[in-house]
């Protein structure tokens, strides 16, 4: 019962960590705020692989782990970047913003859980990525302009909902021999994040960053490929017209 119950230990992990960034954040601790997103995403990575090595998956599960991730990479990454950046905003729009990207994020989870994707990939980036960029990347406002960082704000709630389709790495599991490692990691990933909040979080940014650059680039690709597909179409047209002729 108990190693039933573990993949939801997990999960309620994250969404406590979630709860923790929000108050971190408002307590003026950002840095903090940030690396619980980060150890969240920690969880929210090892309670579908726990699940499947105990055979333990369920409707339950998935259900919480959704409404976790809303929470833990939808709500509290906003939040971190609306107190540390968007004051200097207009009210209105530093409001919507702020909303957008959780209303994007509960999307993206809306879809992924009732429309089958494709094996290897997810379709659109996946929440705790984004939030995981945007809560990292709100570490460095005082370097960047708030234009920019709302701008990057909107491009994240946007991806999220795309069809660009991201490798999900679910191939790489944890034997069932290996489940009781996954508390000690956890509990190590706590006690170095709360150690060194601001230097881990600014290093976890870098690959959180290229992983949702690399579906922006897909899309860059797919727009350039679309353009030159229908200027090659437009100039076939003519031509087959005096050929006909």
């Amino acid at each position: 019962m108990i190693a039933k119950s573990l993949p939801n230990l997990f999960t309620i992990g994250n969404l406590f960590l979630g709860i923790i960034a929000i108050i971190s954040v408002f307590n003026n601790k950002p840095e903090l705020a940030a690396i619980m997103v980060i150890v969240a995403m920690l969880l929210d990575g090892l309670d579908g692989r726990v699940a499947r090595a105990l055979n333990a998956q369920s409707e339950f599960g998935k259900e919480l782990d959704s409404l976790s991730d809303v929470i833990s990479f939808g709500v509290a990454p906003a939040f971190i970047m609306y107190v540390v950046a968007f004051t200097e905003l207009n009210a209105a729009a530093a409001w919507i913003v702020t909303a957008i990207f959780p209303i994007c994020g509960a999307l993206r989870l809306a879809r992924f859980n009732v429309v089958a994707g494709t094996p290897g990939y997810f379709i659109g980036l996946p929440i705790p990525a984004a939030g995981g960029v945007l809560c990292t990347l709100a570490l460095f406002h005082q370097e960047l302009n708030t234009i920019v960082l709302a701008l990057s704000t909107l491009l994240l709630s946007y991806l999220m909902i795309s069809t660009v389709k991201y490798p999900n790495f679910k191939k790489i599991g944890i034997p069932k021999a290996a489940i009781w490692i996954t508390p000690v990691v956890v509990i190590a990933a706590v006690v170095l994040a709360i150690q060194f909040p601001g230097t881990l979080s600014k290093m976890i940014f870098v690959p959180l960053l290229l992983y949702a650059l690399y579906g922006l680039k897909k899309n860059v690709d797919r727009v350039f490929f679309f353009l030159r597909r229908k200027r090659k179409k437009a100039v076939d047209e003519p031509e087959s017209k005096t050929t006909a002729i």
